[in-house]
């Protein structure tokens, strides 16, 4: 029997939370500066920015502050840092560890080393050496802390970089710089170069913690504790470090071996989720569907224990296709008994019809982008459909647009003959504000209501489109987004408040929310949080009860058919009444402000996953069907554990 240790090349602990491997990590640093002041030496760091390792730095400062853990034998040297970059920037790495660590603990400012974006070019290759030399001095790295970006880049070793390289200039990847975007509200202000610690530098120290969280970086996790060294992945070079290790949560380790085929490295508790797994997994495999699966199948590819527990592959074989089956549903919310017919599926959702459904969408496209077809279903079928946009989505408008909106309010102003002098003044003010805005500067108030008045007509056109009439699209509009930058605020009352005020008003059966905690610019995610926290006020209310969530995905990731507890198949005409929604969202057609490293346009991302899951069912041999959308039930007991 194989072990994970046969597949994973380098020591990986996983969590269930992303939190609890923060928590350990912070645990192991502190432990290590305590160390160190008993023995009356330093301890030297080295540090990473971006968002995994915030919620450390969170709890190092706990730690200071409850805990009495001092700082002041600590000198740190940081990965890397843009240029040009001035410390004082949004986007600069040195404001951050400002921010989130360096002004709330005890550290001796003199301790504190971040490259230095302002330098000239011609300065950079002494001041590289002059790093390393600091490092050195001071005895070495005692312990590195690193993130990992989705090309498997370590600071800002790109693919390429060798394993003898230390700290200097390089110029970025597309792929980082576009993950990057979102800080710099657009590709085009994010800087070609930055300088970082070499993969070398990082190896040298004595002991390094890579973390990382969430779906997106599943796929370079795999690469890299898996895969080859190789230089097209920096991160793989850990694997020839003696004392490594990666902290993953459990959304991160999802395509590692012993994530993915658990059954390949030990016994496994064969339920009915492992077993549908299982099955699936190996009808894909093989290219074979699911009835057709033989006992050989099964023995071949490594599940003679499911094979022994079930007995024959027929049994297996045909529960897992059952199961598959009750998934379909043309009714997501339900069929009235009138229109059943005989040998119709019995569901839960038929008990109530019509229904009072909400359907919460992060951005002012997601929800037709991810559930357009279900949408359309729903409001066809005589449903009451709610729409909640959480957000403004202004972010995600181009200036150009906004502009355009202005003049042509100046000019409708002139012909109705109605606040001609303020639309004017308007006019100008957004025309001189954006000659004069400089990269990843946050909008003016005016031009930020602007940008947001336009994805409202948007969304509510696309609503219309799907059947949905204009006093059921509700705008929350979510004070953590509004800060006209990347960088949001944290959650607070004011964010749930509205949440909890709609629930509390439709008192929905339904309740349809994100699940797409790929988002790469974390909105999604602070959106679903704010939704879990409203329904803990409103969980012991007599018609939540009865209410129903379910989770689709946005653009970025579609539910494995493992998962998928509801599928709403589509028709060619559903599809096409789907990407007349879409479409309805002009300001973020053809050019996308933020659309990460896929150049697919949303409507062709939505298209292309919808048919891909019906082909899947297909192959599995269930019904055929043009396009299918999926969803997993999110269960109330759940929430607490979230």
């Amino acid at each position: 029997m194989s072990t994970p240790i046969d597949y994973e090349k380098i020591p990986v602990k996983v969590f269930d939370q992303p939190r609890e491997a923060s928590l350990a990590a912070a645990s192991e640093i502190a432990a290590l500066i305590r160390a160190k002041a008993l023995e009356g030496k330093m301890c030297v760091l080295g540090l990473a920015t971006g968002s995994t390792p915030v919620s450390i730095y969170a709890e190092l400062v706990r730690m200071h502050k409850q805990g009495g853990l001092s700082f002041k034998n600590v000198i740190t040297f940081n990965l890397d840092e843009y240029l040009p970059m001035q410390p004082n920037e949004l986007q600069s790495y040195h404001r951050f560890m400002h921010e989130h660590l360096f002004d709330h603990i005890d550290i001796d400012p003199k301790n504190i080393n971040i490259p230095d974006g302002t330098l000239k070019l011609e300065d950079v290759p002494a001041y590289c050496f002059a790093y390393e030399e600091k490092m050195a001095k001071a005895g070495g790295l005692d312990l590195q802390l690193l993130g990992i970006g989705r090309t498997g880049h370590v600071g800002f070793n790109e693919p390429g970089s060798s394993k003898a390289s230390r700290t200097r200039l390089m110029t970025l990847d597309r792929v980082t710089r576009i993950d990057a975007a979102g800080d710099f509200l657009g590709e085009r202000y994010v800087p070609r170069r930055a300088i970082t610690m070499g993969v070398g530098t990082i190896l040298s120290a004595k002991r390094i913690l890579l973390l990382a969280f969430g779906e997106g970086k599943a796929s370079v996790i795999q690469q890299a504790v898996e895969g080859p060294v190789t230089t097209a992945v920096a991160a793989s070079f850990l694997q020839e470090h003696p004392n490594s290790q990666i902290l993953l949560d459990a959304a991160a380790a999802a395509k590692l071996t012993r994530s993915k085929t658990p059954w390949l490295v030990g016994q496994v508790q064969w339920d009915a989720k492992r077993i549908r797994t299982a099955a699936i997994w190996l009808a894909l495999k093989i290219n074979k569907p699911l009835l057709k699966l033989t006992d050989e199948d099964y023995n071949e590819s490594g599940l003679q224990d499911l094979l022994a527990e079930k007995e024959s592959a027929y049994k297996i074989n045909l529960d897992v296709f059952r199961t598959m089956g009750e998934t379909i549903t043309g009714w997501p919310g339900g069929k009235p008994d009138r229109l059943k017919r005989p040998g119709d599926i019995a569901r839960p959702t038929d008990a109530i019809f019509p229904k009072r459904c909400i359907i919460f969408s992060p951005h002012p496209d997601d929800d037709v982008i991810s559930m357009g077809g279900t949408l359309i279903h729903l409001a066809d079928q005589g449903h009451e459909v709610h729409i909640a946009y959480q957000t403004s989505g202004n972010l995600a408008v181009l200036d150009d647009d906004a502009q355009r909106f202005a003049e042509f309010a100046a000019e409708l102003g002139k012909i109705v003959g109605f606040g001609t002098a303020e639309t004017h003044r308007m006019d100008e003010h957004i025309e001189t504000f954006i000659r004069n805005k400089q990269p990843g500067q946050a909008d003016s108030p005016e031009i930020q209501r602007i940008k947001s008045l336009i994805r409202r007509g948007e969304a509510r056109a696309a609503a219309r489109e799907c059947g949905v009439p204009k006093d059921r699209t509700h705008f929350l509009d979510m004070p953590f987004y509004e800060t006209g930058k990347a960088r949001k605020n944290p959650l607070s009352e004011a964010d749930i408040k509205p949440i909890v005020d709609l629930l509390r008003k439709i008192k929905p059966h339904q309740l349809y929310a994100a699940g797409d905690l790929s988002d790469p610019h974390g909105t999604h995610r602070l959106c679903f949080n704010a939704i879990l926290k409203a329904i803990e006020q409103v969980k012991t209310e007599p018609w939540f009860a009865q209410c129903e969530i379910w989770l689709y995905r946005g653009a970025w990731q579609e539910w494995g058919p493992e998962q998928i507890e509801m599928a709403v198949p589509l028709s060619p005409n559903e599809l096409l009444r789907k990407r007349s929604a879409i479409f309805r969202h002009q300001s973020q057609k053809d050019r996308v402000m933020f659309p990460g490293t896929d150049k697919r346009e949303f409507w062709q991302r939505a298209e292309d996953r919808n048919r891909a899951t019906a082909e899947i069912y297909n192959k599995l041999g269930l019904a055929e069907y043009e396009a299918i959308e999926g969803f997993v039930r999110w269960h109330p007991e759940m929430i607490a554990s979230k």
